[in-house]
């Protein structure tokens, strides 16, 4: 037997084409490899972002004069208020028609009238001693003429006191003023039976009416003037020192005052001045109370404002002298340390001490800033001096809102 060993022809060629595929393959793969591994850029530094700047609204400050109003409160007092008292006893038999509470008089009315019998009966029993008084002077009159002529035809010159009467002359005389004088009294003590306004005002409250007895001293009203009334101001040491109200010096003062209420839905205001100053620092408060007067407080028919009555709580606004340099700021420019955060070189924060002489829940006027200086509107935890901000939104600030 024979074998045959060798391949044929066409499985051998097969074979070389398998080889020669594969190693195409793995060598595209080498190249690709070394494509990757050495055409990979070079790393490149990265530069970190810029952090971002807190955005601010500042303000241009530019200082002036400005007058700074002193606002405070009180209760309108009548100027004069008294007891209207009976000087007399008597029966009340008649009682005026503005006998009322809340009425109003004129000076000299006649508010209420006792019975005045008594005293007519007494000045009738005057005018009587008075006559007699006067019939005893004239008959010690003539007897001491008498006596004169008696005594020169005796041919003395000086004569005796005792014989001339002149002790009863006198005491003639000093009765019939005794007299006299009961008379005016008893005149007197009827007039006042005639209880009469002293002062044109209104009634606060009546205590007698009619029918009823009372006795001298008996207090028949209560009434006060409505001619002014006074408003007492309390103010504290630096509203004081802000109005440059003297407290040592007896000067006039007449610093105006504009006082403002609400009533019947809307605010009224009235016109006053500051006349004077209480001799006294109130003891709680320690505040000292400046007295604002009210010309004619009633007398609002024409503007149909209510009237000014005593017993109502009223606002005061009261103006200052011109104060330099000061710049209106919003209350939440300020820290607590009295200081603010102004935008230097570079938009930098710096922190600026101020003087701050007024301050409101809204506003503080301050003083210590230059022209054109570039205020923070408002504080908040993150804004510190040296942190570099982004301006945005301004406004002057004048001094006033």
């Amino acid at each position: 037997m024979t074998t045959n060993s060798t391949q044929s022809p066409g499985r051998q060629r097969l074979t070389i084409k398998k080889f020669l595929i594969a190693a195409l393959i793995t060598g595209m793969g080498l190249l690709v490899s070394g494509l990757v591994l050495t055409g990979k850029p070079a790393p490149v530094a990265n530069v970190p972002p810029e952090p971002l700047r807190p955005v601010v609204s500042v303000l241009y400050a530019q200082p002036s004069a400005i007058s700074l109003a002193v606002n405070t409160q009180g209760t309108v007092e009548a100027r004069r208020r008294i007891s209207l008292v009976a000087e007399v006893a008597g029966k009340v038999a008649t009682v005026a028609g503005q006998f009322e509470e809340g009425a109003f008089f004129d000076a000299g009315d006649t508010l209420l009238q006792l019975e005045q019998a008594d005293y007519e009966f007494a000045i009738a029993r005057a005018e009587s001693q008075v006559a007699a008084a006067e019939q005893r002077l004239a008959e010690e009159r003539g007897r001491n003429r008498q006596a004169k002529r008696e005594w020169r035809e005796l041919g003395t010159v000086e004569a005796n006191a005792l014989f001339l009467r002149q002790p009863q002359m006198k005491a003639a005389e000093a009765a019939l003023k005794a007299a006299v004088a009961d008379l005016s009294a008893a005149q007197l003590a009827l007039s006042r039976t005639e209880i009469r306004a002293p002062f044109s005002g209104r009634i606060e409250s009546k205590r007698v009416d009619l029918g009823q007895y009372i006795a001298p001293g008996t207090a028949v009203a209560e009434i006060y003037a409505t001619d002014i009334v006074d408003v007492a101001l309390p103010l504290n040491d630096s509203q004081l020192a802000a109005l440059k109200l003297p407290m040592n010096a007896n000067v006039a003062l007449a610093t105006p005052v504009t006082l403002s209420t609400d009533f019947g839905g809307r605010e009224w205001q009235w016109q006053a001045q500051i006349k004077r100053v209480q001799a006294v620092v109130d003891r709680q408060s320690r505040t000292v109370n400046a007295i604002a007067e009210v010309l004619q407080p009633f007398d609002s028919a024409a503007s149909g404002r209510p009237p000014l009555t005593p017993g109502m709580f009223v606002r005061a606004e009261i103006p200052t002298p011109p104060m330099p340099d000061l710049v209106q700021l919003p209350a939440s420019a300020l820290r607590s340390d009295n200081t603010v955060l102004v935008v230097g070189k570079g938009d930098k924060l710096d922190r600026q001490s101020v003087t701050v002489q007024r301050r409101t829940e809204q506003w503080a006027w301050v003083s210590g800033l230059t022209l054109g200086s570039r205020v923070v509107r408002a504080q908040t935890g993150l804004l510190v001096a040296g942190l570099t901000v982004e301006v945005s939104g301004t406004a002057v600030a004048l001094g006033d809102s």
